[in-house]
């Protein structure tokens, strides 16, 4: 089935077809009824590539995300997820594009032969070139993330700044005095990962403030870098009552190494962070964290997108997000030990 089709049996020449299809021109109500009526009983599709040509549009956005590595943290995954959901609300379909040192062709690709309408990046650097080089193209998007100047940008953030002192001041009411902080891995911080900067920026601040003896540490993305990490923590300051996270990938080794050294969460030990909801739920004892969004923000990106795409001449706008802390069960007063409280008495 084809344009010729439809127009022989509506009775209207094939370019009149093609301009109720495409909006190029303008056709009557009625004509337009007409072949709609044709259309719906012959239960024509139109050509994907046929229809771009013809308005100019893929009806297709580009999520521009990291390279997997090993494995994608479920944060990650739920960004992907919840993008893919809100662009097929708004009848877009995703292409996804790594973007990294070993597969920035790809990202190369999108642009220079326009495959998609505009694009959505993750992962998002204080100093990040594929911006810059969106600007220099004028090539429509938003990010999921903010730079180090984001004010003339499209983007949702997380105040990671925020939330993670936030988190500090939570363990310090409850007479925490020596935490330690578990970023995203080394590698990730030397890239200028603006969460890991931003969340380290908020910790240390927010202990300066409050007088507490702190430890940073990076950690890889899995269980087996959370299990060493508590390790280090505990070899480098045994009087360590809690810790404060950015990593839920390392989430339920963090937990093991604890059970290891025979210290249960929370009454020897407090645990907390910035953590999706879903899987701050799944560690025994749940995490009490400020729950990143990812639905949202992922529904924000699209919705800002889309948005960008219908008036090209909008001034930018963004979102900053800052959850309020989800207090759940992994957090207590800091343990006493006897040996204090005879110090206090004195």
């Amino acid at each position: 089935m084809n344009i010729g089709e439809i127009a022989k049996r509506a009775g209207v020449s094939r370019s009149t077809v093609s301009y109720a299809l495409s909006g190029k021109r303008p056709v009557s109500d009625e004509t337009r009824q007409k072949i709609q009526r044709v259309i719906d009983e012959l239960g024509y599709r139109p050509n994907a590539s046929a229809r771009a040509l013809a308005n100019g549009r893929t009806s297709t956005l580009g999520l521009v995300f990291p390279p997997a590595g090993n494995h994608y943290t479920g944060m990650q995954l739920d960004f992907i997820g919840s993008v893919v959901e809100a662009a097929a609300a708004y009848d877009y379909d995703v292409l996804l594009s790594p973007s990294g040192v070993d597969s920035d062709r790809s990202f190369q690709r999108l642009l220079a032969e326009r495959r998609v309408d505009g694009a959505i990046l993750m992962e998002i650097r204080l100093q990040d070139d594929r911006i810059d080089h969106l600007v220099a193209e004028n090539f429509p998007a938003v990010c999921i993330g903010r730079t180090a100047q984001p004010d003339g940008d499209w983007w949702v953030g997380l105040d990671h700044t925020a939330l993670t002192a936030a988190c500090v001041h939570h363990l310090a009411d409850l007479g925490h005095r020596r935490i330690a902080f578990v970023n995203r891995p080394e590698h990730l911080l030397r890239a200028g990962y603006e969460s890991a900067h931003r969340g380290l920026d908020g910790f240390t601040k927010a202990a300066a403030e409050r007088g507490l003896t702190v430890r940073t540490y990076c950690c890889g993305d899995d269980a087996a870098s959370g299990q060493a990490c508590v390790e280090r923590i505990l070899h480098d300051d045994p009087a360590a009552t809690a810790l404060v996270t950015l990593n839920e990938a390392a989430l339920g080794g963090l937990y093991r190494g604890l059970a290891v050294a025979g210290l249960h969460v929370p009454r020897d030990f407090s645990i907390t962070g910035v953590v999706a909801g879903r899987w701050a739920e799944t560690v025994t004892p749940q995490l009490t964290a400020a729950d990143v969004p990812a639905e949202q923000m992922g529904r924000l990106a699209v919705e800002l997108l889309v948005e960008r795409l219908d008036h090209p001449d909008a001034a930018p706008r963004h979102h900053l997000l800052a959850p309020p802390i989800s207090l759940r069960s992994s957090t207590a007063p800091a343990y006493r030990h006897p040996a204090s409280d005879t110090d206090l008495n004195h």
